[in-house]
């Protein structure tokens, strides 16, 4: 399995656990969607184009 399959099986996974012990989607949502997105605000401009520049890299294979 690929270090992106594993990445997003333990996401699927985390999800359910946080939904199963908040027993609430909402915030399971938010947590889902808000801790990447501030994960990737936490980076500084150079190191978001050098993830920018990668993932391009990846997608022209």
């Amino acid at each position: 399995m690929s270090t992106a399959g594993k990445i997003a099986v333990g996401g699927v996974a985390a999800g359910l656990l946080l939904l199963v012990l908040t027993k609430s989607l909402l915030l399971t949502l938010l947590v889902m969607v808000g801790v990447p997105a501030v994960a990737y605000l936490a980076l500084d401009p150079s190191q978001r184009r050098r993830l920018r520049r990668v993932t391009r890299k990846q997608l022209n294979r």
